[in-house]
């Protein structure tokens, strides 16, 4: 299970970051950076993608209780000016902007680290090794599940509420029956290929 071992050895307060939402073909990246408190860790974090939806929604009132919370939120729109790559980064850093205080080291999932001003260390696979990370896995998670759960209710043709946006069988096959809604990601190979599919009835119309 994550812990606080990699939390000592830096400079506090230590804040963990994690994305939700880089893979799906629809909807934002969402990234959040969570500081957590000296007493009352919330029992039973975890790497989000390890937890039934049920636990992780327990889990993420705990920490938005307990814990300082920033959350940073980039549209699809945004994902298509930057690449997905540079909008994960940019929603990192509107992440810890928002804690509304100044880590003294930031801890990262993955292998890289935005271009900002904060002391970090990357920390591959750190959902599961940390336990600030795994709790900003866990409200970035939530995060976007609620947003996609939002947009599900006006597009429900592409099963957002089951898929969340990645690009499962259902979605794929919406797509391409559908055309890409204005929430869905154009640089990603299989809405710009649906878009192109549909390009010729639209314009026969």
């Amino acid at each position: 299970m994550p812990g606080l071992k990699h939390e000592k050895a830096c400079l506090p307060p230590v804040a963990g970051v994690d994305e939700a939402g880089r893979g799906p073909l629809a909807g934002p990246v969402v990234a959040a950076a969570v500081i957590l408190p000296a007493r009352g860790v919330p029992r039973g974090l975890d790497d989000s993608k390890k937890l039934p939806a049920a636990e992780r929604e327990r889990l993420a009132v705990l920490i938005r209780q307990r814990a300082q919370v920033g959350v940073g939120i980039v549209e699809a729109d945004e994902i298509d000016r930057l690449n997905i790559y540079w909008a994960t980064m940019k929603a990192m850093t509107l992440a810890v902007e928002a804690l509304g205080c100044e880590p003294g080291h930031v801890l990262v999932d993955g292998n890289r680290l935005p271009r900002w001003r904060y002391a970090a260390t990357p920390l591959v696979g750190g959902d599961g090794l940390s336990a600030s990370i795994a709790a900003a896995s866990i409200v970035a998670k939530t995060v976007r599940d609620a947003i996609m759960l939002d947009h599900a209710a006006a597009h429900p043709q592409y099963h957002w509420a089951s898929n969340k946006g990645y690009g499962c069988p259902k979605h794929l096959a919406a797509l391409r029956e559908h055309g890409p809604s204005p929430i869905h990601r154009y640089s990603f190979a299989p809405v710009a290929r649906a878009a192109d599919l549909l390009s010729p009835a639209i314009h026969a119309a």
